[in-house]
């Protein structure tokens, strides 16, 4: 299940949402860092971190915790 976090450089937050994904043992996201991108701060800018399957095309916007996480997955 490919997986990409979208984040920012220096954020907390992203920080936060890593650890959830560690918790929950999910798969290990690519992480795509969004800073200098305008395309992707347009769409992502206030939004970060967020997780996308890129198999079914779905988004999941922080804050989310482990369970939210696993039903995500879940699908």
């Amino acid at each position: 299940m490919p997986l990409i976090l979208y984040q920012r450089d220096d954020c907390h937050l992203c920080d936060l949402a890593l650890e959830v994904l560690a918790q929950a043992r999910a798969p290990e996201p690519d992480s795509v860092f969004i800073d200098g991108d305008e395309a992707l701060e347009s769409r992502y800018g206030i939004r970060v971190p967020v997780l996308r399957d890129v198999a079914r095309g779905v988004e999941l916007d922080w804050p989310f915790d482990a369970e939210r996480l696993r039903r995500f997955l879940a699908g």
